[in-house]
């Protein structure tokens, strides 16, 4: 297997540091430059080359989306994975639009990163081996990623009653909350009812990528509650 030639793009040395040593432990990867600065980023991807950045958001110079779009701009090649601790929906949508491979939170976790490298070598591995477009092997390609960010089977269709669209909606709303939200919550946040919140909610809850506990008020029934997992 030919290793995925990656740049990091940290302010900060030490996450840098840690960001090194967790690529060190993951197989078929060649760290081939770490820059601090947007400025020093931008000329690691026009002379190394990389496959893959993994950048971050806050420079003191400026943003990591502001390179993404330079990047893109220059028809460069590089693929990126925005590690940040920027939870604005606002810089999710950017990022998308941008073709972020993927978008993972601060505090960096070495699992996560690995999912995330490990989806990124099977993605390209995939398109390396696609002689010609044929509608099944594309949408396998391009169905990479379930809603929970970790990998299921490509040809997994959402189930009857979620709609995709819908359930970015409910997504990003626990994208920019740590926060406990009943379902009553997220429906306001989303513009739909208690009851389609809970349903999204609920299917959410069995991919794993949300968790649900009960919280009981002074008066009432108990209420569910839904956070993100860790």
């Amino acid at each position: 297997m030919t290793p995925i030639r990656i740049v990091i793009a940290e302010d900060d040395p030490q996450i840098a540091e840690i960001q090194q040593r967790f690529l060190q432990r993951i197989e078929g990867c060649e760290l081939v430059g770490i820059a601090h600065g947007l400025t020093e980023a931008r000329d690691l991807v026009e002379v190394m080359q990389p496959d893959l950045m993994l950048l971050d958001v806050q420079f003191p110079d400026g943003t990591g989306l502001e390179l993404l779009r330079q990047l893109r701009a220059r028809n460069q090649h590089t693929d990126v994975i925005l590690v940040t601790a920027a939870r604005e929906v606002t810089t999710l949508r950017e990022a998308l639009h941008g073709g972020v491979f993927d978008y993972i939170l601060k505090p960096l976790v070495f699992e996560r990163l690995q999912e995330a490298i490990e989806n990124y070598q099977q993605h390209r591995a995939r398109l390396h081996a696609m002689e010609s477009l044929a509608q099944p092997e594309l949408d396998r390609l391009l169905q990479r990623n379930s809603p929970s960010g970790s990998t299921t089977d490509p040809d997994t269709r959402l189930p009857k009653g979620i709609d995709a669209l819908t359930l970015e909606k409910v997504v990003a709303v626990f994208t920019d909350s740590q926060q406990r939200l009943s379902a009553e919550e997220v429906g306001q946040q989303i513009g739909a009812s208690r009851t389609t919140a809970r349903r999204y909610l609920e299917y959410l809850t069995t991919t794993g990528t949300l968790k649900t506990d009960i919280h009981y008020g002074g008066v009432g029934r108990p209420e569910r509650r839904y956070g993100v997992v860790g």
